[in-house]
């Protein structure tokens, strides 16, 4: 049955081998007739003897030719398709019904699979090609003497010159020697002929048919930063721009409201009261550009973290202290859970425990709860209060957002800043466990020698 392995058919003999066995004793058969004659009846005439042996041995040579042909071109088919194999061609097959059935079926199933090998890797060398091409990497492959021997368009366009003219040229005369003879993963100024920067270079051995050769990897990393620059100046401006407009607007508007007045000749009566409300709108103004400057100055000015040992109960002792008499009437409470010590700033954790406190204060109806405990090998500081939880917005973390009417927009980006800067972080989610209110977390490096 076709789609059978022949060789499933067990207790047979295979064909071919039943065509050989068979043929041989065909061909053997006019000698043996000849033996048998003379055993029975042998010829008494001399003549009659050799007629005899001659039209054996005819039979036999005639037979032998026959066999020869069925053995070898079976033979001769199946050296083809083996050729063809060897010089890459997987789409002839043979006849799985003929002499060499068995061994057919094999060579196809090979070609099958070398075939479907083939089509694979086409197309894994095909996709792999397209994206190292679609990549904003330089990417250079070097032969065993250091010459090049394949690039992607990113990195000729660093090289800037037409792709035949680089193939071939050593690395020396392409000028990347030095980038290969450094480290295997550095970033370092280097000037390429179409452009000088600072650049990411990353370079590997390998190895290839039995010889060895190099791959080179360059990324502009100085685009990227700029590119990053340029958008933070954007948002920093847009920020700016706004806040200090509306500062600006109305000082400007009532600075001229003020000048038209005094102009006027006579004073109207009530002109001390206008100038005294118009002078308080200003300095309320000036007052709220000049908070939002100082937030701003304290974001760009945080220094780095001057790490000790810092127990967390004695700060939230002394944050629980600071916010005790807030004007809201909110209680802070603290859950004791023992010392905990941290490697940490003690007065930049303060000011960012100071804002998650502060913050919950703000939006709480009466009660905040302050908690800490060890978590593996970070120390966590949860601060709950039972308000209406927090927006949905996320920009909570983004510096001067805030959804208070009068707020500066920096309490939860700079506790952020300050916990990041001590390689931990800040979280602001819903409560845990399904009452109303929002759950601050902070977590913090655990001082290595403290215990779990």
């Amino acid at each position: 049955m076709p789609g059978i392995d022949p060789r499933a058919r067990a207790g047979r003999m295979p064909r071919f081998e039943r065509r050989v066995l068979g043929g041989s004793l065909l061909v053997a058969a006019p000698a043996l007739l000849v033996l048998l004659v003379h055993a029975l009846h042998p010829p008494a005439d001399a003549t009659a003897r050799w007629m005899l042996f001659a039209v054996a041995l005819a039979l036999t040579a005639v037979l032998a030719r026959w066999q020869y042909r069925r053995v070898v071109f079976p033979l001769y088919t199946l050296a083809g398709l083996l050729e063809a194999l060897r010089e890459g061609d997987y789409s002839l097959r043979g006849v799985q019904g003929g002499a060499l059935g068995d061994v057919v079926y094999d060579v196809n199933a090979l070609a099958e699979r070398l075939q479907k090998e083939r089509l694979e890797f086409e197309e894994s060398t095909h996709l792999l090609g397209k994206t190292l091409a679609a990549l904003d990497s330089g990417v250079y492959v070097f032969d065993e003497a250091l010459r090049l021997r394949l690039l992607y368009p990113a990195g000729q366009q660093l090289l800037d010159a037409e792709r035949h003219r680089l193939f071939g040229l050593s690395a020396a005369e392409l000028g990347l020697a030095g980038l290969l003879d450094g480290p295997a993963d550095q970033v370092a100024m280097h000037t390429f002929p179409s452009r000088s920067g600072r650049f990411q270079i990353r370079h590997a051995a390998l190895r290839s048919g039995g010889r060895g050769g190099r791959l080179l990897v360059v990324n502009d990393v100085g685009r990227v930063l700029r590119e990053e620059e340029r958008a933070a100046w954007q948002r920093l401006l847009r920020v700016l721009g706004h806040e200090v407009n509306n500062s600006l607007a109305p000082i400007q508007s009532m600075a001229g409201t003020l000048a038209t007045l005094a102009a006027r000749e006579p004073l109207p009566e009530d002109w001390r009261e206008d100038f005294r409300s118009g002078l308080e709108v200003i300095g309320n103004r000036a007052g709220a550009l000049a908070r939002f400057l100082t937030g701003y100055g304290k974001l760009a000015r945080l220094p780095p973290p001057q790490r000790v040992a810092v127990d967390l109960r004695e700060v939230a002792e002394k944050v629980a202290r600071l916010t005790l008499a807030h004007p809201a009437g909110c209680r802070v409470t603290l859950e004791e859970g023992g010392p905990l010590v941290v490697s940490a700033d003690a007065d930049q954790v303060e000011q960012a425990l100071i804002n998650l406190v502060q913050n919950a204060v703000e939006a709480a109806s009466a009660h905040v709860r302050v908690r800490w405990r060890r978590q593996g090998e970070r120390a966590l500081v949860e601060v709950e209060d039972d308000g209406p939880g927090p927006p949905p917005s996320d920009n909570l973390f983004v510096p001067f957002f805030t959804t208070k009417p009068g707020g500066s927009g920096i309490g939860l980006a700079l506790a952020r800043q300050i916990a990041e800067a001590h390689e931990g972080g800040v979280a602001l989610t819903a409560r845990d466990d399904g009452k109303p209110g929002a759950l601050a977390r902070l977590w913090l490096p655990a001082w290595p020698d403290a215990p779990p």
